[in-house]
Parts: structure tokens; C-alpha cells; sequence
């Protein structure tokens, strides 16, 4: 008993002990830390009341705008595209030539020009001047002057909109097949204004351009434009067409799709790939040739594309009678889809001026509704 009480005084004395200055330095060290503690939390509080104040002079400045939505392309686009048109140094194909750089700035356009050498009268005169590459301005010094001989040519400001540099020439005979392979490497579509007639009238009787009879005599064998020549090239089409599936998917896969996979598109907005220009079959009268009768031809050429090429996407354009003096552009352009048992009487007053034309075939290459169908198109008349 006596044993329990002296350890309880002992233990009474010992908190005592500690609860003293005398005793040890923790309670001056706890006091010390607190209150560097709480000058810390001061300093935090001030600190974070500044930040608040300079994000609101920030938001008072610079007001907060809404990003801008990304609008994807719906339906069929030319944008990146490349565009071969064939007879571009005809009056309808540098008009198309005009009206695609000018209004598809990002489209890539190739001119193919049928020029046979010196001796034809053809070369790239009226496409030059329809895409205004002619607008210019030119200087050439005096071959005898010894200061100012110099060649120069600059484009002026009214130049910057038409987007020449986003066209190609290159000379084109289509009833050459090698000819057509290569100039159909990386085309995306094509639209096909080239013929051999003048209205009705083979070119090479109604304009005595000695190259074109000078063809016609020496490579007879080689067929028409209209026929073998549009062959050849949607031939060379098809073939880069595959040759693109084979890099793109290789192996023996892409030789066992090979039928199929190039009339499937890259893209859903890929373009249609080819725009045939033809003509109504009542605006002339039948024009007798060594080759076959004119409409003849010109029915046999848009059968290839259905019956030929299958794999091809495509639309025929049977334009009415081109009138350029009497008929004013910027008209609206109709459309109906060509029957076999036409009314001549309606159909040969149909007019278009070409400018229409051309821009109904450009846009034509971007309109799915047009798609596998053959479609006569004018702006005047019945």
C-alpha cells in the first residue's frame, strides 16, 4: 500500500516536471513551428487572392471565343482533284478549262491538246486565250538593239483569280493507246469534249486543216475519235485506276478485286470520274462518213462507257444546238433525261450557248443525281 502511494507521487511529480520551462525545450519548438505555420497559411491566402485578381483583369481583357466548328464536305468535291479534258483547244473544251480554273481554285486541271505539227492550223491559240494567259504584259526589245533585247512577261493583278498555275497542256492523240496511258496517270476525272466533227461535219473537210486530212488519209486504220479514240482513253483510265488499287492494296488480293475495286471511290466525295459532252440526236441532220454515219458514231461513242466500262462512273451530256450569238449566258440550264424515241420537233430547237454548256459539264462531275445517266441539256427553246 505504502508502495502505490509513493509511485503515484512520483508520477504527479514528474508531469509537474514537464509541464516546466525548467524541464525541456518542446513546447517553445511546437509554439515556434505553429506560428511559422500560420504565417505560412497567410502568405498562401494572399497569394491565391492575387491569382483570383489577375485572372479577372485577364477575362476583362481578352473575351472568350467560341471555337469554330469543322465543317465537313458533304456530297462530291473537286477539292485536291485532278481534271483531264480532253479537246481542250476546242471552242466548248477551253471554256471548261476557263470555268474549272476559275471557279475550283484547288482543283488541278490537265489540257490535252490535239496538235499534229506544223502543218495543222490547231495548236494552243483559243485555249490560251479563253483561260486569259494572254492578259499579260509583254516586252520584247529589237534584235538589233544591244541594250533592251530582253524577253519579259508579267501577269497582272485581275491575273491572280484566274489560277493558271493550276493548269497543264500537254499534246494528246488519242488514237495513240500508248499516248493515252501515260497522260492518264493520277487523273481523278475526266471530261471528254474531243470530236472530229464540226457540228456535223467532219473537221477535217469543214475546216481543210491539212494535218487532220493528212490523218485521215495515212492512218485511216487508226478508227475515229469519237469511238476508238474515246476507247484508248477510258482504257488508260481504267488501267491507272487499277494500277492505283495495286499500290494502295498490293499483294494478290488487289489482282482478285481487280474487276471491282477500281469503281469503288477513295472517298465518299470523290467526283464522278467521267463527263462525256455529246450531242442531242435531233439538233442535225445524218452526215454520211467513211467511218459510218455522224449519229450514228456518236451513239456507238456513249455506248462504250455502258456497255466498256462499267467500272467507270459517268454521266453523257447530249447538248443542244450551240448558239453563242443568239443565246445569252448565265441562263438556266435544264435538264431531262434522254429517251430512245426522242421528239425531233422539240429536241432540235433545244439552244445552249457554250459558255452554259461548259459550266453544266464541269458541275456535272460533282453531281451524284447524274450519276449512270444520259441527260440532254439546253437553256433556250422548246
Amino acid at each position: 500500500m505504502a508502495f502505490l502511494q509513493i509511485s503515484s507521487k512520483q508520477n504527479i511529480y514528474n508531469r509537474k516536471l514537464r509541464s516546466t520551462p525548467s524541464g525541456d525545450n518542446t513546447s517553445d519548438d511546437g509554439d515556434e513551428l505553429q506560428s511559422k505555420a500560420d504565417e505560412l497559411r497567410e502568405k498562401i491566402r494572399k497569394m491565391e487572392e492575387a491569382i483570383g485578381a489577375s485572372r479577372k483583369d485577364r477575362n476583362d481583357e481578352f473575351q472568350y471565343v467560341e471555337p469554330v466548328p469543322i465543317v465537313k464536305e458533304e456530297g462530291l468535291s473537286l477539292k485536291g482533284k485532278t481534271v483531264l479534258v480532253a479537246g481542250a483547244n476546242g471552242r466548248l473544251g477551253s471554256m471548261v478549262c476557263r470555268y474549272l480554273l476559275r471557279n475550283h481554285p484547288q482543283t488541278n486541271v490537265v489540257a490535252a491538246v490535239h496538235y499534229i505539227g506544223e502543218n495543222s492550223s490547231r495548236g494552243y491559240g483559243r485555249l490560251s486565250y479563253e483561260v486569259g494567259a494572254e492578259d499579260g504584259t509583254g516586252n520584247l526589245g529589237a534584235a538589233w538593239s544591244q541594250e533592251d533585247r530582253i524577253a519579259s512577261f508579267e501577269y497582272n493583278d485581275a491575273m491572280k483569280d484566274y489560277n493558271l498555275q493550276n493548269a497543264r497542256i500537254i499534246d494528246a492523240e488519242f488514237l495513240d493507246p500508248v499516248q493515252c496511258d501515260t497522260i492518264m496517270e493520277g487523273v481523278d476525272s475526266l471530261i471528254w469534249c474531243a470530236t472530229d466533227f464540226n457540228g456535223n461535219t467532219p473537221r477535217a473537210v469543214s475546216s481543210l486543216d491539212i494535218g487532220l486530212l493528212f490523218r485521215s488519209v495515212a492512218d485511216f486504220d487508226k478508227g475515229r475519235v469519237e469511238i476508238e479514240g474515246f476507247r484508248n482513253i477510258l482504257g488508260a483510265f481504267k488501267k491507272a485506276r487499277q494500277n492505283s488499287a495495286w499500290e494502295e492494296r498490293g499483294g494478290l488480293q488487289s489482282i482478285l478485286d481487280r474487276d471491282t475495286s477500281n469503281s469503288e471511290p477513295k472517298s465518299k466525295n470523290d467526283p464522278l470520274n467521267v463527263v462525256m459532252v455529246s450531242v442531242s440526236p435531233n439538233v442535225f441532220q445524218d452526215y454520211e462518213t467513211p467511218f459510218g454515219t455522224f449519229k450514228d458514231i456518236k451513239r456507238q461513242g456513249e455506248d462504250l462507257l455502258r456497255d466498256e466500262f462499267p467500272s467507270l462512273s459517268y454521266t453523257i451530256l447530249q447538248m443542244g444546238f450551240y448558239s453563242d450569238q443568239f443565246v445569252a449566258e448565265n441562263k438556266e440550264i435544264k435538264m431531262e433525261e434522254s429517251k430512245a424515241d426522242g421528239n425531233i420537233n422539240t429536241e432540235a430547237r433545244r439552244k445552249i450557248n457554250r459558255r452554259d454548256a461548259a459550266k453544266a459539264a464541269s458541275d456535272a462531275l460533282v453531281d451524284e443525281n447524274l450519276m449512270g445517266k444520259k441527260m440532254q441539256v439546253w437553256t433556250a427553246g422548246r
